[in-house]
């Protein structure tokens, strides 16, 4: 098969409604994959990664939201990239895996020689062409990027053990116990077809064991809450675990960086991340300024174009700017998402901070946190339509929607 007519589609595993229970209070508003960061809905970067792909034919998106939740964005960035996106939504979750194994008619419809499957709740550069070079090289079924972390971290994550020199998958381990490898799995993947017969026999193979329990009797009471199982199957445990050391999965390594996005800590972090990343890959999309005509930046900053920023305010490093936000003379922001339509007024001070749509922050207000991503008041995150009024001090707090504080506030979540 030659290269020209190589077609290459990429499916992009977006969760659903039940999945972001960790992400509240932003949730609340927004189905997690359109939470934005660097100003980017958060799918939206491994979406335009997948723009780099030679011969990409199709992007599909898999996960269990309403259709009409992310309809819009969808058809959008359709046009914009000139590449056909599809929104697939699942009835229920099925494992990563078993998305894929739904869906394979549509995936397989254009008779593509390789599949990549990515998370969309990781933040990395997403360097897949390089992948799709370094698979074709190894000539295996899949190929996963990897990164090495420090040991100390490694064990909350899928660890690996490749060969040095070959880069085969010799051993996966799910969060083990004891200390396996500094390496792990960073949930992006690039397969060829036959990844769908690995998980056909995975659904067979417990078909059959379903089938044999079934003739007891007590089982058989038990069999309708059993069966559903047999379309649950995760990437990891299943597929994994059971290829590995058999000459089908090889390991990619990437050295640039890559954390997973499930708290809004994380967000605020990953935005930093895609914001640094934007100097090299988009530099137009980061904003300058000495403070004379418009307002003085330092690192990396993203603006909405729409928003209106007073020239005497000071903004940076690591802040995302949303449409139509309002910031005032004055005010000083650093490492924090302003959302759509927020009002910040006259010398406001927000630090380490995730400020939710529509909301408004009083003059000389200070909402600030440690900027400790990982504990759960390390950000100070208000929710939606929040009203802090003049003078008021808010930190480490998370502050649920269309609430007012005329008084201050410190480690504390306002229900």
């Amino acid at each position: 098969m030659g290269s020209s007519d190589e077609k290459v589609v990429a499916v992009i595993m977006v969760g659903g409604p039940t999945k972001g229970t960790r992400f509240r209070p932003l949730s609340l508003n927004i189905p997690k994959p359109l939470f934005p960061l660097a100003g980017q809905p958060m799918v939206h970067h491994p979406i335009s990664a997948c723009k780099k792909i030679p011969n990409l034919g199709q992007i599909f998106l898999i996960g269990f939201y309403e259709e009409r939740e992310l309809a819009l964005y969808v058809s959008s960035i359709s046009n914009e990239l000139k590449v056909p996106v599809r929104y697939l939504r699942e009835d229920r979750p099925h494992g990563s895996a078993g998305g894929l194994y739904n869906f394979r008619d549509l995936i397989m419809e254009d008779s593509p020689s390789h599949i990549f499957l990515l998370n969309c709740d990781v933040c990395c550069s997403f360097p897949l062409p390089e992948m799709l070079e370094a698979h074709k090289k190894y000539g295996g079924m899949g190929t996963i990027l990897v990164i090495k972390v420090s040991a100390e971290s490694a064990n909350q994550f899928g660890e690996l053990v490749a060969d040095p020199v070959t880069n085969e998958l010799l051993h996966y381990t799910e969060k083990p116990e004891t200390f396996v490898s500094d390496r792990i799995n960073c949930g992006v993947y690039i397969f060829t077809p036959d990844i769908f017969n690995a998980i056909e026999g995975v659904s067979s193979q417990r078909k059959d064991r379903a089938d044999l329990r079934r003739l007891s009797s007590f089982e058989a009471l038990h069999s309708a809450t059993r069966s559903a199982s047999t379309h649950f199957v995760r990437l990891d445990q299943d597929i994994l675990s059971p290829l590995a050391g058999k000459k089908q999965l090889y390991t990619y390594e990437t050295i640039d960086f890559w954390e997973q996005i499930k708290t809004p800590g994380m967000s605020l972090k990953c935005s930093g991340l895609y914001l640094s990343q934007f100097r090299v890959t988009s530099p137009h999309l980061l904003v300058s300024g000495d403070g004379t005509k418009s307002a003085s930046i330092s690192g990396d900053v993203y603006i909405h174009p729409s928003a209106k920023v007073h020239p005497s305010a000071k903004i940076g490093p690591n802040v995302s700017i949303s449409a139509n936000a309002r910031i005032g003379a004055g005010v000083r922001l650093i490492s924090c998402i302003i959302l759509d339509n927020v009002e910040i007024k006259e010398n406001a001070v927000v630090i380490h901070a995730i400020v939710g749509w529509k909301s408004s922050i009083g003059k000389w207000s200070r909402i600030q946190a440690s900027g400790n991503y990982n504990s759960k008041l390390g950000i100070t995150i208000l929710g939606e339509d929040v009203t802090v009024e003049d003078e008021v001090v808010v930190i480490n707090s998370i502050v649920l929607p269309h609430k007012t504080l005329n008084v201050s506030v410190q480690e504390e979540i306002i229900l």
